[in-house]
């Protein structure tokens, strides 16, 4: 029975459509291309040799998804739609409780109206908040997000253990990611944001062909080895492949089940441009200026639990996040501004 991706259009979830069409799933995507491209499609269907059934819609129109899971008689569904930009949803907060929390409630509503139970919904690791304690684990308490984006992340977290409170024949799993990267090996899918970059490594990947003449690092005096943010990157192919794990999990249970998905590895701002400099060959301008208002200092997994419980751990390290990224920049010559 189908699969619905919210938000499959986009970056992660175009990467994890692929590794279900892969491991035999049927996909159905809804995506309101709000960040993110058709092209994406044509490219999933490159890949896979599959074209999966494509919506262009918004969560927040429960009444169109409904006719989604009707039409196909859905069984699952993962969630990556969502606004994603930490500064943007500091400057504007109403737009990201609107599209991520509100978003999340309609598609809630529609599932109940459809008896659809099982859900992976596309969490984070912000969900901690500014924790002293690292590696972040499952067992710690959520902390208070320092930023709306991920207010809205635990909020919706909130929302699903309510809700699986409330209807025990619920199957949800909270995949909290950390800072996923690099893009398919064939070099025909990968990220290209809309716009100026929010992230690090798509900004990286323009100022090196020439499109913004240097790399803005905020912050140079954290309490970390050369004074820039550590962050665990987390290759996207290997997200995607814990998604698919996790499905799987989730088919034989219920209940509410949380996991990080990282590396267990902390880089730092300074270690990603370095290795994109030795990667590429192309010289990196950076310039230092002022920490951004809800970055943390440091922020890595502990992923024992996703290893013993799912059976998946990452296997790609930061050269080859790096390495993937830099092919499918060549081979698309994407991310143009």
């Amino acid at each position: 029975m189908p699969i619905l991706v919210t938000g499959g259009a986009g970056y992660i979830g175009s990467h994890t459509v692929i590794e279900l069409i892969q491991s035999g799933e049927e996909v159905v995507i809804v995506d309101n291309l709000s960040n993110a491209s058709r092209e994406s499609l044509d490219r999933i269907r490159e890949i896979t040799g599959v074209e999966p059934k494509f919506y262009e819609g918004d969560i927040r129109n429960q009444s169109y998804l409904e006719f989604i899971f009707f039409a196909h008689n859905i069984e699952s569904v993962i969630h990556f739609a969502g606004l994603k930009a930490v500064g943007e949803s500091v400057k504007e907060p109403l737009k990201y409780y609107e599209n991520n929390v509100a978003g999340t409630i309609s598609l809630c509503n529609a599932m109940a109206n459809a008896k659809v139970n099982r859900l992976i919904f596309s969490s984070s690791a912000t969900v901690y908040g500014d924790s002293d304690i690292m590696p972040l684990h499952e067992g710690l308490p959520t902390g208070i997000p320092s930023n709306p984006y991920g207010q809205t992340k635990l909020m919706v977290e909130t929302v699903l253990n309510d809700l699986a409170m409330a209807n025990p024949d619920l199957s949800l799993g909270l995949l909290r990611y950390f800072n996923p990267i690099g893009a398919h090996p064939s070099g025909l899918i990968g990220e290209d944001p809309l716009g100026i970059p929010n992230n690090l490594v798509p900004f990286v990947v323009r100022v090196a062909t020439g499109v913004y003449p240097q790399v803005m690092v905020f912050g140079s005096d954290y309490p970390t080895k050369d004074g820039t943010g550590i962050r665990d990157y987390i290759h996207v192919m290997d997200l995607a492949k814990g998604h698919v794990k996790c499905l799987k999990y989730l088919k034989s249970r219920t209940g509410v089940h949380t996991f990080n998905l990282g590396t267990g590895q902390g880089y730092s701002v300074l270690d990603v441009i370095e290795t994109f400099r030795e990667v590429s060959g192309k010289s990196i301008p950076i310039q230092m200026t002022d920490r951004r208002e809800g970055d943390v200092a440091e922020c890595w997994a502990e992923t024992q639990k996703a290893k013993r419980v799912l059976g998946w751990e990452a296997e790609l390290g930061i050269q080859e996040m790096i390495e993937d990224t830099w092919r499918w920049q060549r081979n698309c010559g994407c991310n143009s501004g």
